[in-house]
């Protein structure tokens, strides 16, 4: 028996903030993040419906809002990313204490989509990695991949502040 589908304000109330953080961190900017949201929860009104398995909502939501920023993405250059970064370094002994969330966030905001994405739903959203493999399209071994990289990536950028 599957899960009885969910009421769409139940919907909106249980996941329209991780929706809103995921889309600020796809977007950067306020005001898109929230277009977004909205057109992703408009999806949902016009086809969720049509979801088999109810318990897979959460799932389709972030998939859909990945969609749609993608869509932005190839109708507008402003979104464009910053080319990939070479090295994978690491802090120096010490240097942990003197970051700050502000600035983790700020690098996380610099990293080229591919890394950021999954690493904004792994550690700030906690999506496992089977549902990140789902909302992005991608398989487990690239996840946990580009979760690898990423993280080699952020780590080198937060060292090369602190030099």
């Amino acid at each position: 028996m599957s899960a009885p589908r969910p009421d769409f304000q139940q919907l909106v109330d249980a996941h329209y903030e991780s929706l809103y953080r995921f889309a600020l961190s796809l977007a950067r900017n306020e005001g898109d993040a929230a277009d977004l949201v909205q057109q992703t929860f408009s999806r949902w009104a016009l086809k969720g419906h049509q979801l088999r398995d109810p318990a897979l909502a959460k799932t389709w939501l972030f998939t859909t809002l990945r969609r749609e920023f993608l869509a932005t993405l190839r109708d507008s250059a402003r979104y464009a990313d910053e080319p990939p970064e070479e090295g994978d370094g690491s802090l120096e002994p010490g240097q942990a204490e003197a970051l700050d969330a502000a600035e983790v966030m700020g690098c996380l905001q610099k990293l080229p989509l591919e890394y950021r994405e999954p690493l904004v739903l792994y550690y700030l959203k906690d999506v496992s990695y089977a549902e990140i493999a789902g909302i992005l399209e991608v398989p487990i071994g690239t996840v946990m991949s580009r979760l690898s990289r990423g993280k080699a990536r952020l780590r080198k950028m937060l060292a090369d502040d602190h030099d």
